[in-house]
């Protein structure tokens, strides 16, 4: 298996995060009051040759910071090979180790959402409307 190195990417705290402002505005109407804030960030996916090692692990932090990230607005947050956390390699190990779910019984608190609804939700989001 060719290594993997995750490399995650979130807007300075301080900056206004219009997409994260339109999600949490989107939530806000489908009764998800207990959500008071959203950041959206990116994240790059970097396959490498080689070993899996600390070398490669800084060389790619390097790069993080010279060429993914725009340093005036955002910050790098973390940079580790896929799978160390448990996310990354294989949604099926991700659904075995618990750190992905189907469980949707938190929707129970607030009243199930229909797909109608869920549908609408990423409407509004990929038009920018949420």
């Amino acid at each position: 298996m060719v290594p993997t190195i995750v490399v995650e990417v979130m807007p300075k705290a301080e900056l206004l995060d219009p997409q994260g402002k339109a999600v949490a505005g989107a939530l806000a109407r489908l009764g998800r009051s207990q959500i008071t804030s959203v950041r959206v960030g990116k994240r790059f996916e970097i396959e490498v040759e080689g070993p899996a090692d600390d070398a490669i692990l800084a060389e790619v932090a390097a790069l993080a910071d010279e060429v993914l990230a725009n340093l005036v607005i955002e910050d790098v947050i973390s940079v580790h090979f896929a799978g160390a956390d448990g996310f990354g390699l294989d949604a099926d190990n991700d659904f075995e180790t618990g750190n992905v779910t189907s469980d949707t019984s938190f929707d129970a608190a607030q009243g199930d959402v229909s797909s109608e609804t869920e549908q609408q939700l990423e409407d509004e989001i990929s038009e920018g409307l949420a």
